[in-house]
């Protein structure tokens, strides 16, 4: 009796599992792991045997920007950001990702929330803590606060228009390490290389306007937190590239401009 073959439907079904099973084993086995992942350490440096619970604080830095989406994962790379004097000051180092890291969405929240229009542009700039340290979440949250920076949508920190909150964030603040937003529950046991600060264009207000507005304050949130301000290339943010970036910006407002004029015709 000749066998009935597959459907369509069930070899795709089949096709789907079989590969989510290769995929999950290309992670895992691909997946390096710390010596001391999962034990608890003594004093004296000894493995007890017993499980170590993970922090906030991971050594796997975001190299790309949260968070137009909710679900944004983008891969992060290996860079190393650098201080005034050009010495790095976050080395990537790879560890196991845990389970939050993997499976849990930033929270949504009407607050910081961006309208639903496309993001032509991302300016950046980062707050980066000097060779050898840290930014200490209970810190960083007290220096946001006093930055005029809210924390909301995508469990990240925004500034927001006053009287026009609805317009959504001028900018962003989200943590330089994976997954990008901030665990408020865990807060005083992170420790990060850094924050990526981002402008997302066209927003509320025009492009030049919006910069003037955080670049100050990322430069008030570095002196908060005797931090260093690096451009998006992880260099020291001097005053040439703070002119080349004013003109850029000056000269995409003139474009918006203009084709606004050309569409009122």
């Amino acid at each position: 009796m000749e066998q009935q073959g597959l459907s369509e439907n069930e070899l795709r079904l089949i096709l789907a599992v079989i590969g989510a099973i290769v995929l999950a084993l290309i992670y895992v086995l691909g997946s390096p792991r710390k010596p001391e992942q999962g034990r608890r350490v003594n004093a004296g440096g000894k493995s007890t045997g017993d499980r170590r619970e993970p922090t906030l604080g991971g050594d796997e830095v975001d190299d790309g920007l949260p968070s137009m989406r909710a679900t944004d994962d983008a891969a992060g790379g290996d860079f190393p950001a650098r201080d005034d004097a050009g010495s790095r000051t976050a080395q990537a180092r790879p560890r196991t990702p845990q389970s939050e890291d993997l499976f849990s969405a930033p929270p949504r929240s009407s607050l910081g929330q961006r309208p639903e229009l496309p993001v032509e542009r991302i300016v950046t700039l980062f707050v980066a803590a000097r060779a050898g340290q840290t930014l200490q979440g209970s810190d960083l949250v007290v220096a946001a606060e006093k930055c005029g920076l809210e924390f909301g949508d995508l469990g990240i920190f925004h500034r927001l228009v006053d009287g026009k909150r609805e317009l959504g964030p001028i900018f962003s603040a989200a943590n330089m390490v994976k997954p990008g937003h901030f665990d408020m529950s865990r807060i005083d046991e992170l420790n990060t290389p850094g924050l990526s600060f981002f402008m997302a264009l066209p927003g509320p207000l025009p492009a030049l306007d919006a910069w003037d507005t955080m670049l100050p304050t990322a430069q008030r949130l570095a002196e908060l937190l005797d931090a260093v301000v690096l451009d998006e290339e992880r260099n020291a943010l001097g005053r040439q590239r703070i002119s080349h970036i004013r003109d850029d910006l000056r000269a995409w407002d003139r474009k918006q401009d203009g084709s606004r004029i050309r569409a009122d015709w």
